[in-house]
């Protein structure tokens, strides 16, 4: 039986589940009441609240992608040098709250800051951005974390210990040996990280307490709004804005990422 075949269940799950309903949103954006008209799409586009949003979107999984780098970073160096059966038993329990589900966490995480803190420090961080930051690092830095062990553990021991050799000290070493090497699980985490933070719309819902709104937010809000009318064209106009800003974000991640293809550059 040809290899292909295999692939056939995949490429009709991509169909029905991905490509067909991005032609739904593509129809809605210009379909109003059975009427072909961009003068939603146009209005929606021209709307800078909707960018403004936008760009708070991007800052803020901007902000979380930097936070789980520079915390997950370090996680993952410690743990590649362990021993692996601690390295493993450590590992297990970092990821075990990833077997729970997203939104459960953030209940979880809702209730701390509503109900287990003194009064005076909840009403100061319930509701803002920062606690807001805080949970979606808190969600996201697994996905930092697990692309960076696994880059940091395959790496070529030989190499540190020549660098040692001709006199490297260990933050040379790092900086010139392990930090170029591990530039793909960076990538890859930067990937997982940044695009799902763009679209989170439960923590900003949750956490943010109505005061904090997101474009995931955003494009929720169009549709109730909108769907008692049978409109649906400015939240499917707001998730084609998302959507080519997801595409571009990948491209580039790519792009990086296929110029490190062999693990990075040694400077």
């Amino acid at each position: 039986m040809h290899r292909k075949v295999f692939a056939y269940p995949y490429i009709v799950w991509m169909i029905l589940f991905i490509a067909a309903p991005m032609l739904f949103i593509f129809y809605y954006a210009v379909n109003v009441d059975g009427v072909w008209t961009f003068a939603k799409c146009w209005q929606t586009l021209s709307d800078p609240q909707k960018w403004r949003i936008l760009w708070e979107s991007v800052k803020m999984a901007f902000n979380t992608t930097a936070l789980c780098l520079l915390l997950g970073y370090p996680i993952a160096y410690i743990l590649s040098n362990m021993k692996k059966s601690v390295a493993g038993f450590i590992s297990v329990l970092f990821f075990v709250p990833m077997w729970m589900n997203f939104v459960l966490r953030t209940y979880a995480w809702y209730a701390i800051l509503e109900y287990a803190l003194p009064d005076k420090i909840s009403a100061a961080i319930s509701g803002t951005e920062g606690a807001v930051l805080m949970v979606l690092v808190y969600n996201f830095i697994p996905f930092m974390v697990m692309p960076l062990y696994n880059c940091l553990t395959k790496l070529d021991r030989s190499l540190l210990e020549a660098a040692a050799d001709l006199g490297a000290n260990r933050f040379k070493t790092f900086t010139k040996v392990v930090l170029p090497l591990s530039v793909p699980g960076i990538v890859s985490g930067i990937t997982m990280v940044f695009i799902p933070a763009i679209t989170a719309f439960t923590v900003p819902a949750l956490i943010g307490n109505g005061n904090y709104h997101l474009y995931g937010n955003e494009i929720e809000l169009a549709f109730k709004q909108m769907s008692s009318a049978g409109d649906y064209s400015i939240g499917s106009t707001l998730s084609i804005i998302l959507f080519a800003l997801v595409i571009i974000s990948t491209m580039i991640m790519n792009r990086v990422d296929g110029s490190n293809a062999e693990g990075g550059t040694l400077l």
